[in-house]
């Protein structure tokens, strides 16, 4: 099955802190793999190996829902396609984490932010005239907003590894383990980058 999988990108500070990039990158990258996982194992299932029988239009046919897939073709579908895909996103998602931890002396907003800090300190909070004076919403750093996104894109992440391992798990029958067993004993056997 020759899959093409979304490319991981050229993982640079600025591409992290660039959401929309990030966010496309995965959504993507889901979508090619993830959203469409049925349709992959689908393609796995030889419904007819010996050629067409016309007659077998001709009347009703119970099918099970779902064809159980050989495990050459689900191994191959999820060495090939699965998790190499799950690793790129994983590669993607740690080191944008890594970006968000490490000091960001290029921000934009610095000057901007220190200035608000400023003028909050010299502004006078008198709560019995003005309820709201006491109210200051500082400008997050764009590492903690990173961070941030990181963290609920890890979530969602999870999230989606779960269901299509269900998926997986039930078309490809046996006991498979968990997702996060089959993804570490993966990378342990190829030693992806």
């Amino acid at each position: 099955m020759a899959q093409q999988l979304s490319p991981s990108p050229t993982l640079t500070p600025q591409f992290c802190f660039t959401p929309g990039a990030l966010r496309d990158f995965l959504r993507i990258s889901r979508s090619a793999v993830d959203d469409t996982v049925t349709q992959h194992l689908n393609a796995l299932v030889t419904p007819a190996k010996a050629g067409f029988d016309p007659s077998s239009t001709s009347r009703p046919i119970s099918r099970p829902l779902s064809h159980q897939i050989d495990a050459a073709s689900c191994q191959t579908f999820k060495d090939g396609v699965l998790f190499p895909a799950w690793h790129g996103r994983s590669q993607v998602l740690s080191y944008c984490a890594l970006v968000a931890t490490s000091p960001d002396p290029d921000d934009p907003e610095a000057a901007l932010r220190e200035a608000e800090n400023e003028r909050d300190r010299e502004r006078v909070v008198n709560e019995r005239l003005d309820p709201y004076s006491g109210r200051f919403f500082p400008r997050e750093p764009r590492t903690e907003q990173l961070a941030s996104l990181v963290r609920m894109e890890q979530s969602v992440e999870n999230i989606v590894r779960s269901r299509t391992w269900d998926i997986v798990s039930r078309r490809c029958g046996g006991s498979l383990g968990t997702w996060e067993h089959a993804l570490a004993a993966w990378r342990k056997a190829n030693n992806p980058p």
